[in-house]
């Protein structure tokens, strides 16, 4: 494929278990290269995160292998004195060091931001932590589940009978790797025009509230406070989950023609002109009145049979599909959105891992190479610092 949009950026990546490596993954897509920083002895936690406790037990678990091919793996223990020596040549090399510890724990290991400044003017740090670095909540530890519970997203999840309850992945950590990502990417761009680095702090917390949209603006804006609703949506109807002859159809008739284009097709004309359900608000009104009527007649087909006939004419609806099921979609194989890769343990298995949905002049972004085994390229440390260190020489050589 064409040269990646970030082909020639070096990223020192010290993080552990979800957000930090799913920023990272995200930048290796993109073209850049991308060495951890592990433990000795342990490495990344998520090596022994999974399902699968026989790859737990062989540091490959499935929480690592999902978001960490094609990057590079090095132990280093900062506590010795040659390998903090090697990590300080390696972040005068870098373009990013990415860290996802306790807010204060790399500063306290003596590299705070003026130190790594001093290291490396033009280096882009980013830190993602529950809460940011400063505030009265930053020392506090944070997972996943933790931000969903104080963002407010778990109580407009589920129904009034069910919240608060909590999504079904860990869509904090992902959030804040994505919010990670996108800020290095801007930052790196801004480097080339002011010739310095930045210090990015990324709030989990912050990042959560951010992608929460109009459950957030609508409170701040209107003063309408969110309830959770299920299955529907708050802003149309019908706009939500209903059932077919063999399971759940989402139906999403959020403009006028495309409700009057599904009243006409599930048989129901007449129910353009009730006045329950003749315009947008009273349809919201008359919600629950409206979807008896349309499970009513959506039950005599098949959720396929639905999705293909409304889609067709214009009204989105899809089916409501398993997680197995998703990912044997046809348009996601002709997008190329997973890749095959060897398991990295030498088993001859094959490692399915997803991509980022973003093609670049119309080819898919993909790992070259499997997730790493602990400190897999151990040694080809003098190298990877000899060419980080020649990749600085020749920055500096462009600035000046």
């Amino acid at each position: 494929m064409p040269e990646r949009p970030l082909s020639g950026i070096r990223v020192l990546d010290l993080t552990n278990v979800l957000a930090g490596p799913y920023c990272s993954y995200h930048l290796m897509l993109l073209g850049a290269e991308v060495v951890k920083v592990e433990q000795p002895g342990r490495g990344d936690l998520a090596r022994s995160l999974g399902p699968d406790p026989e790859l737990n037990r062989a540091g490959i678990g499935a929480s690592f292998l999902a978001q960490n091919a094609g990057k590079k793996s090095l132990v280093l223990d900062l506590k010795d004195p040659d390998d903090r020596a090697d990590f300080e040549e390696l972040v005068r090399g870098a373009d990013v060091l990415l860290e996802n510890f306790r807010a204060g724990v790399l500063a306290r290991m003596g590299y705070d931001a003026d130190r790594l400044r001093e290291l490396n003017p033009r280096l882009v740090s980013c830190a993602i932590t529950g809460f940011g670095q400063s505030g009265p909540m930053s020392a506090a530890p944070a997972y996943d589940q933790i931000i969903q519970g104080l963002s407010g997203m778990m109580s407009i999840t589920g129904t009034t009978d069910t919240a608060p309850l909590r999504v079904g992945f860990p869509v904090s950590d992902s959030l804040g790797g994505l919010g990670a990502a996108l800020a290095i990417s801007a930052a790196l761009l801004g480097r080339e025009r002011t010739g310095h680095g930045a210090r990015l702090d990324v709030s989990m917390l912050e990042v959560s509230l951010s992608a929460m949209g109009w459950a957030v603006s609508n409170y701040l804006i209107s003063g309408v406070d969110p309830e959770p609703m299920g299955d529907q949506n708050a802003t149309a109807a019908p706009s939500g989950t209903f059932e077919t002859a063999d399971g759940g159809l989402n139906i999403a008739a959020n403009r006028q023609e495309q409700f009057v284009t599904l009243c006409r097709l599930a048989g129901l004309p007449h129910l353009v002109d009730d006045p329950r359900f003749a315009e947008r608000e009273a349809r919201k009104r008359h919600r629950t009145e409206l979807n008896t009527e349309l499970n009513a007649a959506l039950r005599q087909k098949t959720a396929l049979e639905w999705e293909t006939t409304l889609s067709a004419a214009g009204v989105p609806a899809a089916r409501v599909l398993t997680v197995p099921e998703a990912v044997e979609l046809e348009q996601l194989a002709h997008r190329g959105f997973f890749t095959d890769l060897p398991y990295p343990d030498g088993s001859g298995r094959t490692l399915r891992v997803s991509g980022n949905g973003v093609l670049v002049d119309g080819e898919p972004l993909s790992p070259d190479d499997p997730p790493p085994l602990l400190d897999q390229h151990g040694e080809e440390r003098e190298r990877l610092i000899g060419r980080w260190r020649a990749h600085r020489h020749a920055a500096e050589a462009r600035a000046s």
